[in-house]
C-alpha cells in the first residue's frame, strides 16, 4: 500500500500532492522566491506553491527519463521543495543528494524521524512542520493512515529539527539557524524576521542593493550611479548639482558622518 492506505500500491509511488498538504508550508517559505521540484509526478505540487506565488525554475520526474540523481544543480532555485518515493532506500539517497545541492523541504511520514534509519539525517535537518493525515486519494472520503510533515534539510545545519506542530507559528525550542543572506555564514538569530548575521553584513547588502560605493564624496563627474554618501560639507554643491538627500538607513550610523543622496531623475 503506497503512502499507507487501502488502496493498491502506485508504480514510482506516483501520488499528486493535494493542496492542503500545501498549505501549512508556506509560512515557513519566507525568503524563498523560487524553487525546484525534482520529483514533479504531475505537477500538482509545482501548480500548488506557484499558486502562493513562488516561481519554479525546475521541474523533472523520473517517468519523463529526468533522473534527480543525476543532477546536481537547479539554476536560480533557491531551494528545492518535493514529495519524493517513499522507498527507503531511494528516499535516503536523494535526501543526501539534494541536501548538497540546496536547502531542501520534503514531504514524509511523521514516524520516519523516530526510526533508526533516520538518525544519520536528522543533524542537518532543521525543522519538522507536522500537517496531519493527507488524502492521497482525489475524490476519496478517506485520508491515510500515517501522518505526515514537511522536513527541511541542509547539509549546512548541524544542530537537529526545531518540531512546529499543526496550526502553530512558534518555533520550539529557540535554537533555529539561519544562513546570512550576505555572507551565506550559518548564525543563530534572535528574532524570526532576522536576514543578516551582523550589522555590517547588513549595511553591506543595503549598499549592494542601492549600488554605493564604499568612498564618500569624490569629485563630481557624469555617471550612471543614482545613490552616494556625501560628507555634510559636500551636501550643498551636490543638491546644486541635481542630487537630494535621503533619509539614513535604519540601524546604520552613516547618518553622523554623511549623508545618502540620490541624483534627481531628469524630467520627462
Amino acid at each position: 500500500m503506497g503512502k499507507r492506505s487501502d488502496f493498491e500500491r502506485r508504480e514510482a509511488d506516483f501520488y499528486p500532492t493535494p493542496r492542503a498538504a500545501v498549505v501549512p508550508l508556506i509560512p515557513y517559505l519566507r525568503g524563498i522566491h523560487s524553487f525546484a521540484e525534482p520529483c514533479a509526478g504531475d505537477g500538482a505540487l509545482v501548480l500548488h506553491l506557484e499558486g502562493f506565488g513562488l516561481r519554479c525554475v525546475y521541474a523533472g520526474d523520473i517517468r519523463a527519463n529526468q533522473d534527480a540523481l543525476a543532477l546536481d544543480k537547479y539554476g536560480a532555485a533557491d531551494a528545492i521543495i518535493t514529495n519524493p518515493p517513499y522507498t527507503r532506500d531511494l528516499m535516503h539517497r536523494l535526501i543526501a543528494h539534494f541536501q548538497r545541492i540546496l536547502p531542501t523541504w520534503l514531504l514524509l511520514d511523521s514516524d520516519w524521524a523516530s526510526t533508526r534509519q533516520a538518525a544519520p539525517f536528522l543533524a542537518s535537518c532543521s525543522d519538522i512542520v507536522a500537517i496531519g493525515r493527507v488524502k492521497w486519494i482525489e475524490g476519496s472520503k478517506y485520508t491515510g493512515k500515517d501522518n505526515h510533515a514537511w522536513y527541511r534539510f541542509d547539509i549546512r545545519h548541524k544542530c537537529g529539527p526545531v518540531f512546529h506542530g499543526r496550526d502553530q507559528g512558534a518555533m520550539i525550542p529557540s535554537r533555529r539557524t539561519e544562513v546570512c543572506e550576505q555572507c551565506r555564514k550559518i548564525y543563530q538569530p534572535r528574532r524570526s524576521s532576522s536576514r543578516f548575521c551582523s550589522q555590517n553584513c547588513r549595511q553591506r547588502a543595503h549598499r549592494h542593493k542601492l549600488s554605493v560605493t564604499s568612498s564618500v564624496t569624490p569629485a563630481l563627474s557624469v555617471s550612471s550611479e543614482l545613490f552616494r554618501y556625501v560628507r555634510h560639507a559636500d551636501v550643498v554643491r551636490f543638491t546644486a548639482a541635481g542630487w537630494e538627500p535621503l533619509p539614513a538607513l535604519d540601524g546604520t550610523h552613516h547618518g553622523e558622518y554623511s549623508v545618502l543622496m540620490r541624483r534627481r531623475p531628469e524630467p520627462a
